[in-house]
């Protein structure tokens, strides 16, 4: 008789669009591979593996979920700078409690959902012998190893519509409206949605803008008749010259800066500098709720029966990727600490200038 596998599954980090539909993909792919499979399902992400709290979940218990948001499980965040950090008030080591609920437990596998700091703390768990298996999950799209994570496309549409819905009042009263969109470090999101929503300008933190630039930009639209301009901005849209800062500089820059965020001092900016009305929209968390879209469905669902297969064939240490559209296994390794940032040379950003959008520089 076939010994009945044992799979520990925890969704990290910030919630998003897929998780559920993954976790759903894992599980189909296992329980046709297997006679006999238990899942484990750590609630709120390392936290319930490093205080094992968990719930026994079967195969049917995916049922139903492909459409659904969020994560089923839970999630939180556990930054990785803390993992080797004892805790001074319960004395816990992190990483040996995490250890000691995966061998308690007897788990073959430990599939783990999540986005940079999670591959990290993954990456982690493997360099300890854990057997592990990681699906790359960040609306931001800035994993490295993988040309796609699953929610991005469906943020894609959030902000999109957004910025869809935003030209009808900029139209009416002829304002300059900026949309603020998430993305600290990478600028992917801003850049499709900016595309996609019909931005006049998008700033990314990866091409740090101009603010004589823009208000160029601004007046030669209305200039050509152009009665309003959208602005697509990434929360950690940077300028020239605090591009040029150490960190520490820049830290304490933007501590002392009066306005919440970088978007609100652009819009009082633009406005002494082209006299035109500006306004601010931030969706937020938005951004990454509701329900995925169809091709989140997709890709979450094979994406999971891939990562079945790694289990399967007993290929551990990896992230599944998605590269020159294939699913391959990428080494955590060469994942965890590093990001994929948006090339300033890249095909995109030379379309779209070609488009008339400007990007500030």
């Amino acid at each position: 008789m076939a010994k009945k596998k044992k799979i520990g599954l925890l969704t990290s980090g910030g919630d998003c669009q897929g998780l559920n539909a993954a976790l759903r993909g894992v599980a189909k792919g296992l329980a046709n591979a297997y006679e006999d499979v238990d899942f484990y399902g750590f609630t709120d992400g390392y936290r319930g593996l490093i205080e094992c709290d968990y719930k026994m979940y079967e195969a049917e218990d995916f049922s139903g979920i492909l459409t659904l948001g969020g994560t089923i499980l839970g999630t939180s965040r556990q930054p990785y700078k803390q993992m080797r950090v004892v805790d001074e008030t319960t004395s816990v080591d992190k990483v040996a409690a995490m250890k000691r609920t995966y061998q308690k437990l007897g788990l073959d596998c430990l599939v783990i959902l999540g986005g940079n700091g999670t591959h990290k703390t993954a990456n982690l768990l493997a360099g300890e012998g854990l057997n592990i298996v990681t699906l790359p999950k960040t609306i931001d799209n800035d994993i490295y190893g993988t040309d796609l994570t699953f929610g991005f496309y469906s943020a894609v549409d959030i902000a999109t519509h957004v910025i869809e819905c935003i030209h009808t009042t900029a139209f009416s009263h002829s304002r300059v409206f900026i949309v603020e969109l998430m993305g600290h470090k990478a600028g992917w999101l801003t850049l499709y949605a900016g595309i996609g929503g019909g931005a006049d300008v998008i700033l990314l933190p990866e091409i740090p803008y101009d603010i004589d630039k823009i208000a160029k930009a601004i007046s030669k639209r209305n200039d050509n008749r152009g009665k309003f301009a959208i602005l697509a901005v990434a929360e950690g849209a940077v300028s020239k010259e605090e591009a040029k800062m150490s960190k520490k500089e820049f830290k304490a820059a933007r501590a002392a800066m009066e306005y919440p965020s970088v978007s609100y001092r652009l819009a009082a900016e633009l406005e002494a500098k082209t006299g035109k009305e500006t306004r601010v929209t931030v969706p937020g968390h938005f951004q990454r709720g509701g329900s995925p879209n169809a091709y989140d469905r997709v890709f979450c669902s094979l994406l999971g029966a891939a990562a079945a297969d790694l289990i399967v064939k007993e290929q551990f240490g990896y992230m599944v990727g998605f590269v020159k559209n294939e699913f391959v296994p990428v080494p955590l390794s060469e994942v965890a600490g590093r990001l994929k940032l948006v090339p300033a040379d890249s095909q995109v950003i030379t379309e779209a200038r070609r488009l008339g959008i400007s990007f500030g520089d």
